[in-house]
């Protein structure tokens, strides 16, 4: 969401800034020659791949849908695009977490062998906070690699900050959100769980989906 745009993620917003000028592209002149079946299988493939590292992206299954419904209505070179652009979220979202994995390895934070969230959690083990500026939205402030590197724990964010933040759609250039460090497993598997399960939203309105989850 932009100032007041959706919780979406579109293919030109990122997750993490460092990846600004990879994920660009649509992806137009990746694969040269392939046909849409392929391109959608490549995309379906590589998201099932982000999916099992727990870090799909919740827009791209979306987009492969849309590609296979271009494909449908027999408009091949949409599609190819569509699935070229949903193939790039899925790989970005993989190399976004190896790459934090790597970064906290260098500076000894890690050993190798604890699942990712928990060395996010002991490394960073105190209170943080995060000023938002303009273009940003809870599921990209989620997904950058200093705050959680996985958009679906933005309603982590949300809970922390639900004094001033009304609307999980709404968030304000110069809002300075507290940033949950100490999430057990448990808050941590239901955050993604409403992320993924939030349902339709509507612009300059609370949810009752998300009043459910801070309810809980």
């Amino acid at each position: 969401m932009k100032i007041i745009h959706p919780l979406k993620s579109f293919a030109t917003l990122l997750l993490v800034a460092v990846l600004a000028a990879g994920c660009a592209s649509d992806g137009d002149g990746d694969n040269a020659g392939i046909t849409a079946e392929e391109a959608i299988a490549a995309a379906k493939a590589a998201n099932a791949k982000a999916k099992a590292e727990g870090v799909e992206w919740r827009d791209t299954g979306k987009i492969i849908k849309k590609a296979e419904a271009a494909l449908a209505d027999g408009d091949s070179a949409k599609a190819i695009k569509l699935a070229n652009r949903a193939r790039r979220q899925a790989e970005m979202a993989v190399e976004q977490k190896y790459r934090e994995l790597r970064r906290l390895k260098a500076l000894g934070i890690i050993d190798g062998h604890m699942p990712m969230q928990e060395h996010m959690q002991q490394h960073h083990g105190g209170a943080d906070r995060y000023q938002v500026v303009k273009g940003d939205n809870l599921w990209d402030i989620s997904g950058r690699s200093d705050i959680y590197a996985n958009p679906y724990q933005w309603p982590l964010i949300y809970r922390a900050n639900q004094g001033q933040i009304k609307d999980a759609d709404l968030i304000y250039p110069g809002q300075t959100l507290d940033i949950q460090r100490n999430a057990s497993a448990a808050e941590v598997n239901a955050a993604i769980a409403h992320a993924k399960n939030r349902g339709a939203w509507s612009l300059g309105v609370v949810e009752d989906t998300d009043r459910a989850y801070l309810a809980q």
